[in-house]
């Protein structure tokens, strides 16, 4: 005999029928998917479907974050300025693609501001753009003497004076400190130590005036004049100094509109070899040099340059010390200079260069050099880091040495920049400024 009999049962996702059949011992067992087949298809969608917006969610979350970053890490990293050619589009250097977008204006101004974005569609930041002329010049690399006079006389040292009643420095009681750039004493102009002794001589003991420039401050002081009767005259106690006299490298010429051979060089300013302080600028001569001898850099101790001035006629007038470089007029251009087009900062990348130096006589040459990093700050002369690996070059002076400062950076048939400074632990490497920043002077000078 056989019997049938069912028994319901239900699961978290289906409803199961079980059919028994009974019969010698044995058990048929029957499924009926019908309904439940349906109803787990549908929860299983719709639990995929829960995952799936989920992990959209969660990519979307990673991607407007990693966009965010990269929006934040270019508005740092990215310099606020940019100078540009007429008729030259402008391309960013950057491992993410970052886009110009000029804003509209009536017309087309020396200086119009631009927005960056980031796949041309997020905004980074506003940035003002120089849109400037003549953007080729010819390349330097040659030795060039510089002799300067200052403008006033800077404080060097002080020191005490032995009088009567003892020792006493009027100046460093006054206020006058090592640095500060004397302009008048008593009334009178100050231009030479001769000037500063005739001046506080004439005061016969009584306080004189000082006017004096502090970095951007002008100052008024009074100093009272000590008696030496030792010198058996009234002094200060300063020391001071009224001119200088080094070696550079000529960077760039350029035509100014009047037809004069602008230069620049060095790409740093002169400052004063014991107080570290830029020195005014009253007038100055450029003098031909020729490289006589090279003294080899070592960590921790820089190299230099050693070359003869020729003292007669100069070949050139310094105009200008700045902290870009000294800037001037040249009567006649060298003979194997060539032209090459100036490069803006978003022309430079990192990798191979040369350099243009002189390092025997008076003629320079090309030694290939590393673009390490690109600073995209706008500090004015440390705007790149360098590392000589030409073998020549390393052989001949142990990398860069002082008297290169100026030595035109070439890349990609663009003159970018140039040399600056030496590290003192590892002269194989240096700093460079952009030569848009120097040419920035020199087209100011020119206007």
């Amino acid at each position: 005999m056989i019997r049938f009999f069912r028994i319901s049962a239900e699961f978290p996702c289906c409803r199961k029928i079980v059919s028994f059949c009974s019969s010698n011992s044995a058990i048929i067992c029957t499924y009926c998917f019908c309904v439940s087949n349906t109803e787990r298809k549908m929860q299983m969608k719709q639990y995929c479907g829960k995952i799936w917006l989920s992990r959209i969610a969660a990519g979307c979350a990673a991607v407007m974050l990693s966009l965010c970053g990269a929006v934040q890490y270019y508005a740092h990293r990215l310099p606020d300025h940019y100078y540009t050619a007429a008729g030259r589009p402008l391309t960013i250097a950057a491992a993410l693609p970052v886009t110009l977008t000029r804003k509209d204006t009536p017309s087309v101004p020396a200086v119009q501001e631009a927005e960056l974005r980031l796949f041309g569609m997020f905004p980074v930041k506003t940035v003002s753009l120089t849109t400037v002329g003549q953007t080729a010049v010819y390349v330097g690399g040659e030795p060039f003497g510089i002799r300067m006079l200052m403008a006033g006389v800077m404080v060097v040292s002080l020191s005490d004076i032995q009088t009567r009643s003892g020792t006493v420095c009027p100046a460093e009681q006054a206020g006058i400190r090592i640095g500060d750039i004397i302009q008048e004493v008593g009334g009178r102009p100050i231009s030479s130590n001769a000037d500063l002794q005739e001046a506080v001589s004439a005061c016969k003991g009584s306080p004189v005036t000082v006017t004096l420039q502090r970095g951007e401050s002008h100052l008024r002081l009074t100093v009272q004049p000590a008696f030496s009767p030792m010198n058996n005259r009234w002094q200060t106690g300063m020391w001071v100094r009224d001119s200088t006299a080094g070696i550079g490298t000529v960077t760039y010429y350029a035509a100014s509109p009047s037809g004069q051979i602008q230069f620049a060089g060095l790409g740093h300013a002169v400052c004063d070899a014991d107080t570290g302080g830029q020195i005014p600028l009253a007038s100055g001569d450029v003098l031909a040099v020729e490289v006589n001898d090279v003294i080899a850099g070592a960590a921790g101790k820089p190299g230099e340059l050693r070359g003869r001035f020729d003292t007669g006629e100069g070949i050139g007038t310094l105009l200008a010390n700045t902290a870009y470089g000294v800037f001037g007029t040249m009567r006649r251009m060298p003979p194997h200079t060539f032209l090459l087009p100036l490069g803006f900062r978003q022309d430079i990348s990192r990798g191979e260069a040369e350099i243009w130096t002189t390092v025997q006589g008076d003629t320079p040459r090309a030694y290939r050099v590393e673009i390490e990093e690109i600073r995209g700050d706008d500090t004015a002369m440390r705007n790149l880091i360098l590392r000589v690996t030409d073998p020549e070059l390393l052989r001949e002076t142990g990398g860069i040495v002082q008297g290169m400062s100026g030595s035109p950076i070439v890349q990609n048939g663009r003159l970018i920049g140039a040399v600056t400074h030496v590290f003192v632990k590892d002269p194989t490497r240096g700093y460079g400024i952009f030569a848009e920043n120097m040419y920035a002077q020199t087209a100011a000078l020119a206007a």
